[in-house]
């Protein structure tokens, strides 16, 4: 006799059921992963679904629970620009695979265009993802009435790398502060003590974070702060060699004598400009970035910089997202520890410094 799939499954859920003194409702639950359950209860369903070997058809499990099994990641759209190929978002991204793939879920990239409205509840009403991720966020007002809107609904989502003061979001971050902080101090136990600061945008929170280690650094040597020595790019290798003229006349003046980039792509931008200006690092002027991306061992001299655990951010934002025992404490806006994370960052000294 041939027995449709529906009717096998009905009848494995039955003998899952039978084994493990529970109803078929609450096989359902447990494998689909719905509702809560006791954790006595859940480990009978699961041993013995083992025992009689009943794994349930991932088309099922998702009609059941009214879900994609995708986590959305939310990715800037940036003109000219290869973000898979840049250190940053690969590792994230990587981070993210990893933990989503824990889970049984797969990614589905979506890239914001510049200009393009935020809707990301939309994603949640069309049943496209179960919970998102977004990178390169902007505190801006469109990004923070978006970022409410997930949140007012209850819709599950973390943000990587980035903060809004005064809006419970929930994110995972590294500690900016502290590791700017380690970037200049190292520079003034060289002896340097003119130093310019080659920031990011200021909509970013590592941004701020950065500017406050560098102000703090300073201060902890007694030192003013100038905002003369202070420099703007965007993380790109291009706004690094954007700066490198001002930045060499600087040094020839003796107004500067080393240099903090928020990031390794505009440091070596900064350096192959100041190289063509005759200028090399650490004869003329001492460097540091930010990031230990695979360009700051490959460059020469090897760039110092300060690691960031990238890789290990993403993956613990896509674990806290899907770990269902977390799943309420996300959206509990009073339990800090489930909404932020703040990871660790080290210095590595190298040649420019």
């Amino acid at each position: 006799m041939y027995i449709k799939g529906e009717e096998a499954a009905s009848i494995s859920r039955k003998e899952v059921a039978r084994l493990a003194g529970v109803s078929e409702a609450t096989v359902s639950r447990v494998l689909n992963n719905v509702g809560p359950i006791k954790e006595e209860t859940k480990q009978r369903v699961l041993r013995a679904a083992a025992e009689v070997g009943y794994v349930p058809s991932a088309l099922a499990q998702q009609f059941a629970r009214r879900k994609s099994g995708n986590i959305g990641v939310i990715l800037p759209s940036v003109p000219k620009v290869h973000l898979f190929s840049t250190y940053y978002f690969s590792e994230i991204l990587s981070g993210i695979g990893e933990g989503a793939k824990r889970f049984g879920y797969d990614l589905l990239l979506m890239f914001q265009e510049p200009g393009e409205p935020r809707d990301y509840a939309a994603l949640f009403r069309k049943q496209k993802v179960d919970a998102c991720i977004m990178l390169g966020s902007q505190d801006v007002a469109e990004e923070r009435e978006a970022l409410a809107e997930l949140a007012d609904a209850g819709h599950p989502f973390f943000l990587v790398n980035q903060r809004f003061e005064g809006y419970p979001f929930p994110y995972v971050d590294a500690d900016h502060v502290h590791g700017s902080k380690l970037a200049v101090e190292h520079l003034l136990q060289q002896g340097r003590s003119r130093i310019a600061f080659l920031n990011g945008p200021a909509q970013y929170s590592n941004s701020l974070d950065r500017l406050k280690g560098y102000k703090e650094a300073l201060a902890g040597r007694g030192l003013l702060y100038d905002d003369s020595l202070l420099l703007e790019g965007n993380y790109s290798r291009k706004s690094g060699f954007a700066v490198a003229t001002a930045v060499g006349e600087a040094i020839r003046d003796g107004l500067v004598d080393a240099v903090f980039a928020a990031n390794d792509r505009m440091a070596i931008g900064l350096m192959h400009g100041l190289r063509e200006q005759g200028l090399e690092a650490p004869k003329h002027y001492a460097l540091i970035g930010y990031d230990d991306s695979d360009g700051s061992r490959i460059i020469r001299p090897m760039l110092s910089t300060v690691a960031v655990p990238f890789y290990e951010m993403g993956k613990l934002a896509a674990e806290k997202l899907l770990d269902s025992g977390r799943q309420a404490a996300v959206a509990d806006v009073d339990d800090v520890a489930a909404r932020e994370s703040m990871l660790q960052v080290q210095l590595i000294a190298r040649e420019t410094t």
